[in-house]
């Protein structure tokens, strides 16, 4: 294809991609070329004179070997999880096969090995830097997990299982999003609405009207669905959202994912078998904090042990809550997040949507911003000839004082063409070697209220924790300062890389933060100090409730990696499910949420789940020290910055939080905070 814009240098401000000239046709033969070239350069290198084997810049080399590959790549995948269609679903079913053999047969090219091995087993005599001994550690173990060391037939069994897995995982993702967008609750009946505030009526009648229905749209996405399930008065479509919700990969036909899930846990512990491996999750693990499996199993069950007490306390309150209140029924999941929020309001006489008009999009953003400018010394200039994918996209330029630091991408309002949540991802990683500084393209990407008619898009402060969070990934990103890009920004193990942004959400609940940005996007009055004071107080309200649900996903995580036999063709997925949680609810026939479990079937955290709990340890233990130091201390932050965020994987992260801290992580700090102890 002549002009493909894949295949140029982009002269676009900033090397950003071009996207106005970006088809989705151009991808399959920019790939292929592209595999073409790094399949050239990888025998060029991999027959250099012998006599250099222990010459590390053949590390340097091993990373940009792939370098047009990689961007183009990085590319299509980002798009298809944010602005897909059909047609690009099915471009990049076609070509993950192709990529995911050209990546095995490197990291099975014993030519290549053999030079990464004399490097690694002289590590000790080259004099590497820390960051050096790094890259080569991370080289080493990629390719003898890569299957370096399996016999001919077993390279190509564990190829062929990797072409498999890479189809399985995008088609289970794809399901997940058709079912997802398949579903709509069409309300015609205004009596139906009782409950909702307002915002969320006329978000539900802008998408019945995009639709040219009358009545209202709600649909299970998340500005719809959560504030459908916390506050509509009226049970019976409650019950219809929840099913729906829960129940996503899981109708049969031709998006269901149950047997999509029986083969990627199978062919996931054949995989590992042939490596010697008697568990996916010891294959995983090994180069996390924490290590092994045993060690996994403990954390989560020692965490249960301390918070399901305050759960069942929890669900009591509210059972007895909903009793009180004239339930008289058995309360079902579908009820929980109503009278839950009514019970919040009665004890703390605050309703969480009265924050949505001091928490406007722009101020909110603006708010972080300011908060990253205090902090860092960092700021955000907007770029409107950066191209964008989406008319909903914004861009910035990001500066450390005159320094180009990269561009940020915000993208923060659902569509069809999108999956559910928020994430952080990027388009090129930073990079320093040879003198040749390249600069991070970050993208975050969100679900949240869009704007209306009347006004503009009003947060929850679940949205602000959300933006938070998202935020504190792409500093991460932003601030990396290494030389290699396989260490970059947010290249650290799963257990550690939610720590920086989950640092960043404490601030939600700072009067001196949210001072700074949250006035009534009306009258611009500042937010009351009475309800600053209400959020904290209902701050460990149902954290009992909220920490076992989070460690149930962690466990069904663990519970499908850590078998050591296959799953039978006739087990059911709902019923492994169930016997996996800890469920103080009925279980409903025909929902379960492994069907829709993207995070481990189809998003890299396969035995990695439990990650986000292990790093609230770590994230509350270090907030403690900017609460102690004040939390716009420049100084500490400088040292979080230098010491944490720019070191990106180039070091051991229990070692970065000791040279942070100046000591081991406190165990307790996470139950102190959880009111636990």
């Amino acid at each position: 294809m002549e002009n493909n814009p894949l295949n140029e240098n982009w002269t676009t401000p900033r090397q950003t991609p071009p996207f106005s000239r970006i088809r989705t046709e151009h991808f399959a033969p920019a790939i292929r070329q592209a595999i073409s070239e790094a399949s050239r350069n990888i025998e060029k290198i991999a027959n250099e004179n012998a006599d250099g084997q222990l010459d590390f810049g053949f590390i340097e080399r091993m990373e940009v070997v792939a370098e047009r590959l990689d961007r183009a790549v990085e590319l299509m995948l980002n798009l298809n999880e944010c602005d897909t269609t059909p047609e690009l679903q099915q471009t990049v079913m076609e070509l993950m096969p192709e990529i995911t053999r050209f990546e095995d047969s490197i990291w099975m090219d014993e030519r290549l090995f053999r030079r990464v091995d004399a490097i690694f087993l002289h590590r000790n005599e080259l004099s590497l830097s820390e960051e050096q001994r790094q890259v080569v550690e991370k080289y080493h173990h990629r390719f003898v997990s890569g299957g370096v060391g399996l016999d001919s037939e077993s390279k190509k069994r564990f190829s062929e299982i990797s072409e498999q897995l890479s189809v399985l995982t995008e088609q289970f993702g794809a399901n997940a999003l058709h079912d997802t967008n398949a579903f709509t609750l069409h309300i015609t009946n205004p009596a139906d609405l009782e409950g909702l505030p307002e915002g969320v009526v006329s978000a539900a009648r802008q998408e019945a009207d995009s639709r040219n229905l009358k009545g209202w749209i709600f649909t299970l996405h998340a500005p719809s669905y959560r504030p459908f399930m916390t506050y509509a008065a009226n049970r019976q479509p409650r019950d219809q959202m929840w099913r729906a919700y829960n129940s996503r990969g899981n109708h049969g036909g031709e998006n269901d994912n149950n047997v999509i899930i029986r083969q990627i846990v199978n062919l996931r512990l054949e995989q590992v078998k042939l490596l010697g491996y008697n568990r996916y999750s010891d294959y995983k693990l090994g180069r996390t904090m924490a290590r092994d499996t045993d060690t996994v199993t403990r954390f989560l069950d020692n965490l249960r042990q301390a918070c399901l007490p305050y759960a069942k306390s929890d669900l009591d309150e509210v059972r007895q809550y909903a009793k009180q209140s004239g339930a008289d029924f058995e309360l079902q999941n579908w009820d929980f997040s109503y009278y839950s929020e009514k019970l919040k309001q009665a004890r703390y006489g605050f309703d969480s949507e009265l924050l949505r008009p001091y928490l406007p999009l722009d101020q909110v953003r603006q708010g972080i911003f300011d908060l990253y400018g205090t902090l860092y010394g960092i700021c955000f200039v907007e770029n409107t000839a950066i191209e964008k994918y989406h008319k909903d996209v914004r861009t910035f330029e990001v500066y450390d004082g005159e320094r180009f630091m990269g561009v940020l991408y915000l993208d923060m309002f659902p569509r069809a063409g999108k999956r559910s949540g928020a994430w952080m991802t990027g388009f090129r990683s930073q990079s320093n070697l040879d003198g040749n500084e390249v600069r991070p393209l970050v993208q975050v990407v969100c679900n949240f209220t869009p704007p209306t008619a009347t006004k503009p898009s009003l947060l929850s402060f679940d949205e602000l924790r959300t933006f938070m969070h998202e935020m504190g990934h792409a500093m991460h990103s932003m601030l990396s300062d290494v030389h290699y890009p396989s260490l970059s920004g947010t290249s650290v193990p799963r257990d550690f890389v939610e720590m920086p942004s989950q640092v960043m959400e404490n601030w939600c609940l700072e009067p001196e933060f949210l001072n700074t940005f949250a006035h009534h996007y009306q009258s611009g009055e500042l937010i009351p100090t009475e309800y600053i004071e209400k959020i904290k107080r209902a701050d460990t309200f149902l954290s009992g409730w909220l920490c076992l649900r989070q460690l149930n996903f962690g466990t069904v995580d663990m519970a499908y990696h850590t078998l050591t036999q296959m799953l039978s063709s006739d087990l059911s997925i709902e019923r492994f499910e169930d016997n996996a949680m800890t469920q103080l609810l009925p279980v409903i026939d025909g929902c379960c949420s492994s069907t829709s479990f993207t995070h481990i079937f189809d998003g890299g955290y396969a035995a990695g789940y439990y990650g986000y709990k292990w790093a609230e340890v770590l994230d509350a233990d270090i907030f403690s020290r900017f609460k102690n130091d004040g939390i716009f201390n420049r100084d500490t932050a400088s040292a979080f910055r230098n010491l944490v965020l720019s070191r990106g994987g180039s070091k051991n992260p229990a070692d970065l939080f000791r040279d942070f801290m100046g000591r081991e992580p406190d165990p307790d700090a996470l139950l102190r905070r959880c009111g636990f102890k």
